[in-house]
């Protein structure tokens, strides 16, 4: 037993052949530009929503659940930049509630677009992406995918004229009618004869189109002739105005010719007597000519003299400007070192004024003192008397005491040699106060 899932691909991919080389075929008898209402493109576009919808999984929503193919077309934005305008475009659509009909929105405009191969076959290199829409065995996940969009190329060779903005997608019912692709022999041979007589109308128009062209070279080589005898006669005109005009310049030439030679003779006698008179004019001119070289060669001299005296006095200009820049310069670094010495002086008189305030403030300073230090002199004075006084009383004092030291030894020594040898407390005592 064959698997059902690969019976289904298997099913899609033959109907999605026939449904687009049917659709190439009619369109190419056709015309090749299609609209809306146009039934194998109406089936067309049934059949490629039933292969997008094999192996979807279906999402659980809040209210109901959700099977659509919108998800997967969505996600052509990120992998294909030049999509991003066709999402847009199916967005901004007004009318359109579901996702469904999103879906079929874009299915037509990339067909308009021509992109449609393009756009699913990044979508179905990504095959990580998808498996979060479909499942493993889906019509998109397997080589079928891959042979329903090589096929969508051949589409490229339609021109496609869609209304999507007043269309009602949400609500269309997408069922494959079988009876466009299931052939009989009456419409074989039907198909036989429509194509001979196709072929016969196409002879015919091939005919007329080319009687018609027949007939505006015949016209227009009719047209050529007419301006080309109207350019003959045009030129027989100018031939025999020209053929006048020669006979006129022959004759003037032949005029020309014999004043020609009329006046080769007198410029001939002219020349005769030019060149006697050139003879004569150059024997004064060798004779001048050594004055000249004379005066030539003078004036040459004098001007070699006035030349170098010339020199000489630009040379001497150029000294005395030198000069005369450099006194300039003096005299502004004199006049610049005059301010900065009155500056100074100016500032020297404000210090110098500033120092007499100082001495005079030292001066009175001085004179106080000098006061104080002549009552310092006094109280020292006085000091000095008291020290006096103080010194004299206590040499008195260490007189006095050394007077009464050399009385109390010699009462010691009066009591040590009267003390008896028994009594050790008095010796004691005794020797203590002697020392």
């Amino acid at each position: 037993t064959k698997d059902p899932t690969a019976v289904e691909r298997a099913n899609l991919l033959n109907m999605a052949k026939l449904s687009i080389k049917g659709l190439i075929e009619s369109a190419l008898s056709f015309g090749r530009t299609l609209d809306s209402d146009y039934p194998p493109l109406q089936q067309f576009f049934v059949v490629m929503e039933h292969c997008l919808k094999h192996g979807l999984k279906v999402r659980k929503s809040f209210l109901s659940y959700n099977k659509t193919i919108w998800g997967p077309l969505e996600l052509v934005e990120k992998l294909y930049p030049e999509a991003e305008e066709i999402g847009a475009s199916v967005r901004d659509l007004p009318g359109l509630k579901t996702p469904l009909g999103r879906a079929r929105a874009w299915l037509r405009l990339a067909l308009m677009q021509k992109k449609m191969a393009d756009y699913l076959r990044c979508l179905i290199i990504q095959r990580d992406l998808l498996s979060e829409f479909y499942e493993y065995h889906a019509l998109m996940m397997e080589e079928e995918g891959a042979v329903i969009v090589g096929l969508l190329v051949g589409l490229n060779v339609i021109d496609a004229n869609l209304c999507v903005k007043g269309e009602d997608l949400d609500s269309q019912v997408g069922v494959i009618d079988f009876s466009m692709y299931l052939k009989n022999e009456e419409d074989i041979g039907n198909k036989e004869r429509n194509v001979q007589i196709a072929a016969i109308l196409d002879q015919k128009n091939y005919v007329e189109e080319l009687n018609r062209q027949l007939n505006s070279t015949v016209s227009s080589l009719h047209s050529r002739v007419d301006s080309l005898e109207k350019s003959n006669t045009k030129l027989i005109e100018e031939l025999a105005i020209a053929k006048n005009n020669i006979i006129k310049l022959q004759e003037e030439n032949h005029q020309l010719r014999s004043e020609n030679k009329m006046i080769l003779m007198k410029t001939q006698q002219h020349l005769e007597v030019t060149k006697v008179d050139v003879e004569t004019e150059l024997q004064t001119y060798k004779h001048s000519r050594q004055g000249l070289d004379e005066m030539y060669n003078d004036a040459r001299r004098q001007l070699r003299d006035e030349s170098q005296l010339r020199q000489d006095v630009e040379n001497e200009l150029s000294v005395q400007v030198s000069m005369k820049h450099e006194i300039e310069l003096a005299m502004k670094l004199l006049e610049k070192d005059i301010h900065e010495k009155q500056d100074t002086l100016i500032g020297l008189r404000q210090q110098l004024e500033e120092v007499k305030a100082i001495n005079i403030e030292m001066y009175r300073k001085l004179q106080g003192c000098e006061d104080g230090l002549k009552e310092k002199n006094e109280i020292i004075a006085r000091l000095e008397e008291k020290t006096n006084k103080i010194t004299v009383a206590m040499r008195q004092l260490e007189q006095s005491d050394n007077d009464l030291l050399t009385q109390t030894r010699t009462i010691a020594m009066s009591l040590v040699k009267c003390a008896s040898s028994d009594t050790q407390d008095q010796y004691k005592l005794v020797k203590d106060i002697s020392f």
